[in-house]
């Protein structure tokens, strides 16, 4: 397998486990290196548990990382240590020449446990999880002093036995009560069948023209290592934004995702697309972000459930009759949140409470405090009412249908009468309507509503989004204008690219007609994360990547975009 990737920025994983390895700077008491972590509890946890060293005798040496997606070998000069992940709740590790010597640093009531010669159970509070540390192969020297009710740290070392120079040892990730397994895969045997699993799935990725077939690669291993499985809150597979520390799902982040799996595992696509609605609130609302540990009512996030939705059926007859009637209550039920409870000033525009709740968090629209009437938000629910009235006449309420067609056009209505000003889109306060400064890109976002804007509205946002001046930047679109005071090359959503906007400005330049403009966004934007990586965000201008380097929403749209929208390289 010739694909590599580096710790730095892409965590080691894999499907369906919490375990991760990766690199991490110093902080506090913790030192920098690499640790073997656990991924639960979401990005308030720090999910850091073992510093992970490689030692040749009693000396700790230094070494050389080399990941591909089922295996990471760390290379010293005197040997090399071999690490995978064979299943969801195990490490396995096979050493030639040095030895391995993992360091928990001691949380409250931490210990180890000799459980036999070569077993100890380690007991780690502040992960919430326990580890079976069992040597196959060699031998496992503990260091665990105690004192008073903890150990204040604990480092098992793996030494290799004197006669082949080899060790080899498992840390199984257990919650409750650990059970011996009857039969042990050799670890060539279970290298081979996570080499298969993952074959199958990058076989099955969306394919891509041949230039961007590095992003691809790339794309391909971020969204497969990020999955991990039911459990606690989360009541399905769940597809992570990141193992580094997005360590969540958040409720539009996971439309994307959803979107990109449609076609090869709708299954699984569905799955993401569901899983939200699984933990709706009675009121309607979805949750902000959901983990295996909790979900977060703060805040919550934009309504673009309905355009994914037609998305997915556009391109799959995989949704069907089942799925619909699955959906469509609880879709019906969020939609009606924001009409019901977002709506303070009740002049039928629903707002943002918060920056947050738009997804756009420190948009220069919520410069200041208090409720914002969007666009934005009115686009969305448009395309969520039309959803609706299409998953009613199938399932034969056409009673409702027309009644969700008719909330659709009265918002569109109350969309253009309130927010189209003097030739341009803009966003208001709740209450007093006055006009919100700034120059952000989320005013220009009803572009997804193509033809049902008139004419000379749909001509002038284009005008002003293609505007290489203000938006269209060498690498996408930009999320504040380029020639706005308040752009910041580094800003979050004042000014560096995000792919959920490319998604849905290219999906909506294309299905408006301005298919060749879609193209480019998409050309520029593939050009960009096949260089940069697949960030959480982008430099608007160096196309450099930001934040988080190994985000699933990003990699989804990388592959939708470069699959579907873009038509020709140069």
């Amino acid at each position: 397998m010739s694909f590599t990737f580096d710790l730095r920025t892409i965590p080691f994983s894999r499907y369906g486990s919490f375990l991760t390895i990766s690199y991490l700077p110093a902080s506090n008491d913790r030192p920098e290196g690499l640790y073997l972590r656990t991924v639960r509890g979401g990005d308030e946890s720090s999910g850091a548990a073992f510093l992970i060293e490689l030692v040749d005798g009693t000396e700790t040496v230094a070494f050389s990382a080399d990941a591909t997606p089922t295996k990471l070998r760390l290379t010293a000069d005197a040997g090399y240590a071999d690490f995978c992940i064979s299943d969801a709740h195990t490490m396995r590790c096979r050493t030639a020449g040095v030895g391995v010597r993992l360091t928990l640093s001691g949380g409250h009531y931490d210990y180890a446990l000799q459980r036999e010669a070569q077993r100890w159970e380690v007991n780690s509070f502040l992960n919430e999880v326990r580890f079976m540390v069992t040597a196959s192969q060699g031998d496992i020297q503990m260091d665990a002093p105690w004192v008073r009710t903890r150990c204040t740290y604990v480092k098992p070392h793996f030494v290799p036995e004197q006669s082949s120079g080899v060790a080899e040892f498992a840390m199984e990730e257990y919650r409750t009560t650990w059970k011996e397994r009857k039969a042990v895969e050799t670890f060539d045997e279970f290298e081979h069948r996570m080499a298969a699993e993952y074959d199958t799935w990058l076989r099955d990725t969306l394919t891509v023209p041949a230039p961007l077939e590095p992003g691809r690669d790339l794309a391909a291993y971020i969204t497969w290592s990020a999955v991990v499985p039911r459990g606690g809150c989360l009541t399905r597979p769940a597809m992570y934004m990141s193992k580094n520390w997005m360590t969540n799902i958040w409720s539009w982040d996971h439309c994307f995702n959803a979107m990109a799996l449609i076609r090869s595992n709708p299954e699984l696509a569905w799955d993401q697309f569901m899983i939200f609605f699984d933990r709706q609130d009675e009121s309607g609302l979805l949750p902000d972000f959901v983990n295996d540990k909790y979900e977060l009512w703060n805040c919550n996030k934009p309504p673009i459930h309905g355009w994914t939705l037609a998305w997915m059926m556009e391109r799959s007859d995989w949704i069907g009759d089942q799925q619909l009637r699955e959906i469509y209550e609880p879709l019906a039920r969020w939609t009606r949140w924001w009409y019901n409870d977002r709506d303070d000033d009740r002049d039928g525009v629903p707002q943002y409470n918060h920056g947050n709740d738009s997804g756009w968090d420190n948009s220069t629209i919520f410069h200041e405090r208090g409720a914002v009437e969007s666009p934005d938000l009115c686009a969305y629910l448009v395309l969520q009412c039309e959803a609706l009235a299409t998953i009613a006449d199938r399932l034969n309420r056409p009673h409702e249908a027309g009644e969700w067609k008719a909330l659709a056009q009265s918002t569109l209505d109350r969309m253009l009468s309130h927010f189209w000003q003097d030739g341009r889109m803009r966003a208001v306060r709740s209450g007093t309507h006055e006009r919100l400064g700034g120059e952000s890109l989320i005013v220009l976002m009803p572009i997804i509503l193509g033809h049902r804007l008139p004419q000379g509205v749909l001509e002038a946002l284009i005008a002003e989004l293609s505007d290489e001046a203000k938006f269209f930047s060498p690498n996408g679109f930009a999320t504040e204008s380029l020639s706005s005071p308040h752009y910041e090359p580094d800003g979050y959503w004042r000014g560096p690219i995000w792919a959920p906007v490319m998604m849905l400005l290219v999906d909506g330049l294309a299905n408006s007609g301005y298919t060749e403009l879609a193209s480019e966004a998409a050309r520029r934007f593939c050009h960009m994360a096949n260089i940069s990586g697949m960030a959480e965000n982008f430099d608007a201008v160096s196309g450099k990547g930001l934040r988080d380097r190994a985000f699933t929403w990003t990699s989804s749209v990388y592959l939708m975009l470069a699959h579907e929208y873009v038509k020709e390289l140069h």
